[in-house]
């Protein structure tokens, strides 16, 4: 991810993040899709209404689909709505797609959604990441290295 990817995501109006996935995986590469919506569903996300709880990512007959989506239904849709939870297709490159199917046929290596956001032109990007998930322990250490950084983060503030 280069300076000016950084920039877009930080710009975004739209960042709907996964915040239990740093503690449930440890990356080990990242990816931005694009996300196959219809009308609805795009209005809802640009009003913030999703999430990406309890989302995982799949790869049938060569195409990557995130499931578990939920996507709430948009306020004027009327008869037009979508459904909340049902499987979106993702666009990625036939060789990244054929990297993750290789990465993913690997035990205990999943592929997880971690940052929908919307670019400068409007459309829906899905950030997602090779992962492998972490051990008890793990977990653990990860807990006391935060709570690490908010003890030192506390020391600075009260010496200025």
């Amino acid at each position: 991810m280069n300076k000016q990817e950084q920039e877009i995501r930080k710009k975004s109006p739209i960042q709907i993040k996964n915040k239990k996935a740093g503690f449930e995986y440890f990356f080990i590469e990242e990816y931005t899709a694009g996300i196959v919506l219809t009308g609805t569903e795009i209005k809802s996300v640009r009003a913030g209404k999703a999430s990406l709880v309890d989302t995982y990512c799949q790869i049938i007959n060569g195409e990557m689909w995130v499931k578990g989506m939920n996507i709430s239904h948009y306020f004027y849709g009327s008869y037009n709505n979508h459904e909340t939870k049902r499987d979106r297709k993702l666009l990625l490159n036939r060789a990244e797609i054929r990297k993750l199917l290789s990465a993913t046929k690997q035990t205990g290596y999943t592929i997880v959604p971690l940052l929908l956001f919307i670019d400068n032109h409007g459309r829906a990007k899905l950030d997602i990441a090779l992962c492998k998930g972490k051990k008890m322990f793990d977990k653990r250490q990860t807990m006391k290295e935060k709570e690490d950084r908010r003890e030192m983060d506390r020391a600075k503030k009260i010496r200025i």
